[in-house]
Parts: C-alpha cells; sequence; structure tokens
C-alpha cells in the first residue's frame, strides 16, 4: 500500500520540531565527541561588542542553556577600516590557527558572523543579532539557540572544516527520515533553495550542472558551474540559471513529499550558509597572512564563492555595483581571491523542500513574528512567550507577540506589534506594528503606530544611566547627508527632521551630530536624554514623539543627549542582562503565586 501524501508544509514543520526536541535535550549538558560542533566561534565589529557577547555567552553557560564541552570563541575583527564578512572570516582562521595550532585540522568548526551595528533593526544594536529573541522555547530562544538547533544534524555527517552562516537568518529543511546533509567534498559545498527570480536579485545564484534523473528529490547534490552575486533576471538567463517550471516533476519524492515550490513560475536555486574544507581554509589564512592589514570589505560570499567552479571568470572582480563602499584597492584584493581560489570545487546541496527568512529588518521582524502563519506554524512561534500578560483579544493576539515581559491588566495592544523584555504599567496603548524593547512605561501612555521603542543602560562616567532610542520603524537610519543642509532630506517617523529638531527647539551645527563630520544621519544624532532611571528615559523619548506627532514644543536643549552611535559606546550590558532576568524571575513568582 503506498505511503500517505504528506504536504510539504507539514513535513518541514515536523523537521524542524524534530531539530528543536534533539536540540533542547542537548541543553546545558556535555556533549560527546563527534555529536555536536568541537568550536562555535561568533564574529564581532570591536571590542565592545566583543565583550557584549562574551558577557551573554558566560551568561547562556551559566543558565544551562547551551550545550557543555564545546568551545565557545568571540572572535573581533581589527580596529581601524570596515573588512566585511569574508575580512572576518580571514581574521577568524588566523584566530583559530593562534589559538589550536594545527590541531583545528580535525575540528568541525560553527562560524556565525555578527559584527554589524543592526542599524535596519536597532533593538539588535546593543546586544548583537545572534542575540536576538525569538518567542519560543523555555527559556526563551535566541537566535543563537536556533541556528545551533537547525544545524544539529550537520557535524555528525562533515568532514573537518568551517561551516560559514550569518545571524539574522533562518534556514529550514525537510528531507527523508534516513537522509543527512554531508559535507565530505572537497573544496566548498552551499546550500541552496528555491526561490523567485526576484528573490534571486538580492542573494546568491547558482548556475548547476544537469541533475542525474528527471524526478527531483527532496536533497540532491550537483556541482556548480559559476555563482552569480546579486545578478539581474536577465543575467539568470543569460548563464542559464534559471530552471522552469517543466523542469520540475510534481510527482511525490521519496517518503511522500512533494518540492515546495510554485511550480507555476521560473525559479532559481539561492544561497544560504557554506561549508569549506580545511584545505581550503588553509588556503585562504596563508592568502591573509601574506597581504598583512586589510583595508576594504570584502563579502565572504561575492568575493569567495564567484571565484569558484569550472565557469568562473574576473569579470565578477571589477564590477562593483554590489558594493556598499568603493575602496581603490577591493579590485586588487578581489582578483587575488579568484586567482588563490580558481579551480576549487563549489558542490551544491540542493533542498527542494525548504525555507529561508531573513530577519534584519524591523519589517522583517514585525511581518515574521506577528503575521508570517508559515513561519509561526514551522517553529512553533508563540504569540505569548514567558510573559505575563492581560487577556489579549482573540483577533489582536494571533497577530501580536510578547517575549518575557510584563504587562499590566489595563495594557492594550494593536495587532502586528512586538514587545520584548519590557514591563509596562495601567493604561499603556501601543498601536499596530510597533516594536518595544527593553523599556519600563510606567505613566499613563499611548505608543502610536509604526512606533520604534527601545532602552539601553549606559555606564557614564562610572555611573548608571539610561537612554531610549524612539522613531519611526520605517525610518531609514543608514541615510547619509553631506552637508547641515541636506537634514531636510532626512525624516524622523515621516516628518522632516528640520521641523522635528525645531520642535525640540535644537540647532542644527556639527555638535549636534556624533562621530565623523563628514556625513550626518539619523544615527549619529544626539537627540535622545539621558536620564537616572529606566522609566524616565522612556517617557522623555515618549514626549519627544508626542511632540512631533502633535505638532507641539518640547524643549531638549537642556538635557544632556547621545546618539544611537555614542549609546552603543556606553551601554552597560551587565545591567541589561540584569533587567532581563529580574523580569524573568518576576514572571515565574507571579506564575507561581496564581497557581
Amino acid at each position: 500500500m503506498a505511503a500517505a501524501r504528506v504536504l510539504p508544509s507539514v513535513s518541514l514543520r515536523e523537521a524542524t520540531q524534530r531539530k528543536l526536541r534533539k536540540f533542547s535535550e542537548l541543553r546545558g549538558k556535555p556533549v560527546s565527541p563527534g555529536e555536536f560542533w568541537d568550536i562555535i566561534a561568533i564574529t564581532a565589529a570591536d571590542k565592545k561588542q566583543e565583550l557584549a557577547y562574551r558577557q551573554q555567552l558566560s551568561e547562556k553557560l551559566k543558565r544551562n542553556e547551551l550545550p557543555l564541552g564545546v568551545q565557545y570563541h568571540v572572535f573581533v575583527d581589527p580596529a581601524g577600516a570596515k573588512i566585511g564578512n569574508g575580512g572576518s572570516t580571514l581574521c577568524a582562521l588566523q584566530s583559530l590557527e593562534k589559538l589550536y595550532g594545527d590541531k583545528w585540522k580535525s575540528f568541525t568548526i560553527l562560524l556565525i558572523h555578527s559584527g554589524g551595528y543592526s542599524q535596519r533593526l536597532p533593538n539588535a544594536s546593543a546586544l548583537g543579532k545572534i542575540f536576538t529573541a525569538l518567542p519560543l522555547g523555555n527559556p526563551i530562544y535566541q537566535m543563537l539557540e536556533l541556528k545551533l538547533a537547525m544545524y544539529i544534524d550537520f557535524p555528525p555527517h562533515m568532514n573537518p572544516g568551517i561551516l560559514v552562516t550569518c545571524a539574522d537568518d533562518i534556514e529550514l529543511y525537510s528531507i527523508g527520515e534516513s537522509e543527512f546533509i554531508r559535507f565530505d567534498k572537497p573544496g566548498f559545498t552551499a546550500l541552496a533553495h528555491p526561490s523567485s527570480l526576484t528573490v534571486g536579485t538580492t542573494h546568491g545564484v547558482f548556475v548547476l550542472d544537469s541533475p542525474n534523473c528527471l524526478k527531483h528529490k527532496a536533497l540532491e547534490y550537483r556541482c556548480c558551474y559559476r555563482f552569480l552575486h546579486k545578478p539581474s533576471i536577465e543575467k539568470m538567463h543569460q548563464f542559464n540559471a534559471v530552471c522552469k517550471p517543466g523542469d520540475f516533476s510534481q510527482q511525490d519524492f521519496d517518503g511522500g513529499d512533494t518540492a515546495y515550490l510554485h511550480l507555476d513560475s521560473e525559479f532559481v536555486y539561492t544561497d544560504s550558509l557554506f561549508y569549506m574544507d580545511y584545505k581550503s581554509a588553509q588556503k585562504l589564512l596563508a592568502f591573509y597572512e601574506q597581504i598583512g592589514t586589510l583595508t576594504c570589505e570584502v563579502d565572504a560570499y561575492g568575493d569567495f564563492l564567484q571565484a569558484l567552479g569550472p565557469d568562473a571568470t574576473i569579470e565578477y572582480t571589477r564590477d562593483t555595483s554590489n558594493v556598499t563602499k568603493e575602496e581603490s584597492e577591493l579590485v586588487d584584493v578581489r582578483q587575488k581571491i579568484f586567482h588563490l581560489l580558481k579551480g576549487t570545487p563549489l558542490n551544491v546541496v540542493i533542498l527542494n523542500n525548504s525555507k529561508f527568512y531573513h530577519i534584519g529588518t524591523t519589517e522583517e521582524y514585525l511581518f515574521h513574528f506577528t503575521s508570517d502563519s508559515s513561519l509561526k506554524s514551522e517553529l512553533g512561534l508563540e504569540s505569548i512567550a514567558f510573559s505575563i500578560t492581560p487577556d489579549i483579544p482573540e483577533g489582536s493576539a494571533e497577530r501580536t507577540c510578547v517575549i518575557q515581559s510584563i504587562l499590566d491588566s489595563s495594557f492594550s495592544v494593536a495587532p502586528g506589534s512586538v514587545i520584548e523584555y519590557s514591563r509596562l504599567e495601567p493604561d499603556v496603548s501601543v498601536g499596530e506594528n510597533c516594536i518595544v524593547s527593553n523599556s519600563y512605561i510606567v505613566t499613563k501612555a499611548v505608543l502610536p503606530a509604526y512606533s520604534f521603542l527601545s532602552s539601553l543602560s549606559l555606564r557614564i562616567n562610572g555611573h548608571l544611566k539610561y537612554s531610549t532610542m524612539t522613531f519611526g520603524v520605517q525610518d531609514n537610519l543608514k541615510k547619509k547627508v553631506k552637508t547641515l543642509l541636506d537634514i531636510k532630506s532626512l525624516q524622523f517617523f515621516g516628518v522632516c527632521f528640520l521641523s522635528c529638531l525645531h520642535t525640540w527647539n535644537l540647532k542644527v551645527t556639527e555638535e549636534l551630530f556624533s562621530g565623523n563630520k563628514a556625513c550626518f544621519s539619523l544615527w549619529t544624532a544626539r537627540i535622545f536624554p539621558i536620564c537616572s532611571s529606566l522609566s524616565d528615559s522612556v517617557t522623555m523619548s515618549l514626549k519627544m514623539l508626542n511632540a512631533v506627532q502633535n505638532n507641539s514644543s518640547f524643549n531638549l536643549s537642556s538635557f544632556q543627549r547621545l546618539s544611537i552611535e555614542e549609546m552603543l559606546v556606553y551601554k552597560d550590558v551587565e545591567d541589561m542582562i540584569a533587567h532581563r532576568e529580574k523580569i524573568f524571575l518576576e514572571s515565574i513568582q507571579m506564575v507561581q503565586v496564581n497557581l
């Protein structure tokens, strides 16, 4: 009798839940050799971020939230020019060599890139994207635990080498029960996911050899002829990267799965994480030690993977259209990497029943945690995760996300909002599509729709202080202008920033901005008051926001103020962790009292 057909979404959920259960069993317990990673390394952009990551890893290990018997490291980029995640990879290889000598050639290593300042998701700026909380698990999972859970099956089927991934994405996949993804071929091996051509324009796209059989399976191993980095749709067609609907069979996979694809449209295979064997890693390390100091941004995907495969050519090294900042030496470094890696194979693991999620912007964060029924179902995300809340109306509760927070019974929240690590007292109303993070609101307050509110603990001249950043979730904190006259083109909560400064009685001078005076942005604007208590800092920022909303005045000129850039310099990680721990313990006590 034929096996019952399992829908792709169901098999994806079942596979994901199995991985979560397997990881949960390892939390706080010593792992056996070969059962888990030998080394887990996280990259950091600077010494301050490195310290924050080390502190959080230490706390997680104390609370038995991570497997034991594993070497956890944080590797910091050298001071000076930004070097990109490719440069961070090279630095990490050098750090491994210094720590372990040639012993690391026998290790399985997970390298997680988390060195950015998360300007597009600022509630992750202080403590890092890899420590972003998820509405899942007890204790609450953060992105680090989720990564470790989703990759739980990799180490036992991996030759010594390094798996490279980013902190703000999630890869879910389902394969046959008796199958495993193997990372055992020489060179590089990358995961590939079926995606629309539009998605392909913002990712890496694989140009693959022909499949061995007409019937596609959930798991396939293919060779990549060429890797295209963020190509145009025209370029995808030019290099035969596009798969047509007829290429995909509607037949069942082994075990009853069907491909998770819209079979009526063209698609491409896009990248996520990749593995490199020890020999390839040694090549890159030798190259890095030869050039000495790196002074340009190198992309681990665009600059390493484009050099691989038999059809790779040197032309991409001169294409700087996808580069954030064009340095004169970038082309030279790219060409050296190309010649170094040319001829190295790029093996591809095709996961036809898989999904790739990115959670690196406020919009993605809000959508995936509140409105995305698929991710909620697959991961088992909760609307209320380890929190004390009033009875939220049924329609709102399904599209609301509350993570490790305590909300008063008279609190109200509109659909589409996320509240994490916060305490909100009576008569607080949160509008739709808001983010409230690490905050304490004690007074009656109405947070307008699309508001962002996130508080930081600060240590200034030995004294504990607080500041709360606020703006609109759609504001562009990365946008820079070159002159003070151009400040009017910046927008704060959809309002001309120059008008906001007048509302707050702040003069437009270079002193209003921190850092490099060659450009100005919301990120560097010194507009957020420093206060002696967490609740006062939230109150001040809410008054700022309300003044802009209501076109009324609120004088900020007498306050000592910081930019977001400066907040990250003064952040007190220990106090922020203590704030979260206090909410955690109070939640437990309140649950016990109510039993």
